[in-house]
């Protein structure tokens, strides 16, 4: 791995760090509409797995899908706007932080309905299989442990091992769906030996260590675009806030838990190795910090300026205009 691409895994998980404080801050503030679900923890996932890829693969998000949208090259500026409600929002201020999408870097949409982004992602796969481009566009569908019971996961999983579709499922395991604990609503210790059923690979990474996760996601990426089929990848990983920003997870976890958990921060496991491998200095992280923690800013201040949409937009984006066929 190049330097080059060891810095964007650095930059892009601090990125996310970054995005979800500031995010919760306004969000506290009273600046964001609506409801918000942060990622701080889970850093090491969506960066690991996009890092493979590029802007004609596709992937679908979750409720919790600010990291997938940065990881997957989203603009920061826009995705508060979002947030915030601003006409300069990326989708001009109308889905708010659970409905993020971005149609031109591959990124489906961050979706409210649990698993409910799984057949887009795999949707997106067949299109490629069809087009005969799975070379160049794969699927990549993300979902918590907390969707690995909806029946819509394990159709997919059956219909994309059937027809071996270039997708890749990603099951970001931060063992709690809202307050239920992963080993109360799930009947095996790992998620990963589902895919057993299925006749595809079934992997488990540390999803705290972004080494380990871009090693496991290329080799399931490159099984896809040879057209091979389908991997299912269960993230072990933890998420360090709530369910949503009022949510006190005090009340469902303990302090040990959280303390086991932030003892391997993606971002500390990060800096130890590659500084330890001469692979980057602490200058070189440190200005890295620098230029993200300006960018949260500017994306506040852009998000604070930027004026609410028209109310002429109420009725755009509501429906599709077909150019009717002639006889």
């Amino acid at each position: 791995m190049n330097k080059n691409k060891i810095s964007w895994l650095f930059s892009t998980m601090y990125r996310i760090r970054r995005f979800e404080e500031t995010m919760l801050e306004q969000t506290f503030k009273g600046n964001a509409m609506g409801v918000t679900h942060s990622s701080d923890g889970q850093e090491a996932g969506p960066t690991g797995v996009c890092a493979h890829l590029t802007d004609k693969d596709w992937i679908g998000s979750t409720h919790r899908g600010h990291g997938h949208c940065i990881a997957k090259g989203l603009d920061t500026k826009k995705m508060m706007a979002e947030i915030f409600g601003k006409s300069t929002g990326q989708c001009k201020g109308k889905g708010g932080s659970m409905h993020i999408a971005d149609f031109s870097k591959g990124m489906l949409g961050a979706n409210a309905i649990v698993g409910a982004s799984i057949p887009l992602a795999v949707g997106a796969a067949l299109s490629s299989k069809y087009n005969g481009t799975e070379k160049d566009s794969v699927g990549v569908a993300f979902f918590g442990d907390g969707a690995t019971g909806q029946g819509v996961l394990h159709e997919s999983m059956n219909l994309a091992s059937i027809w071996k579709l270039p997708v890749i499922f990603v099951c970001e395991n931060n063992h709690y769906a809202e307050a239920t604990p992963v080993e109360y609503a799930v009947s095996i210790e790992d998620i990963a030996d589902r895919a057993s059923s299925y006749s595809m690979p079934g992997v488990i990474a540390d999803g705290m260590d972004v080494f380990n996760v871009f090693e496991i996601a290329g080799e399931a990426i490159k099984r896809a675009r040879e057209g091979k089929g389908p991997t299912l990848i269960e993230l072990k990983t933890f998420r360090y806030h709530g369910h949503f920003h009022a949510d006190d997870p005090k009340k469902y976890r303990t302090v040990e838990e959280d303390k086991k958990w932030k003892k391997r921060d993606c971002l500390k496991l990060f800096s130890d190795k590659v500084i330890k491998g001469n692979m980057m200095t602490q200058g070189d992280l440190d200005m890295i910090k620098k230029t993200i923690d300006s960018e949260m800013l500017e994306a506040v201040k852009f998000a604070e300026e930027s004026p609410m949409p028209n109310s002429d937009e109420l009725y755009s984006d509501v429906y599709v205009n077909y150019e009717k066929k002639r006889n």
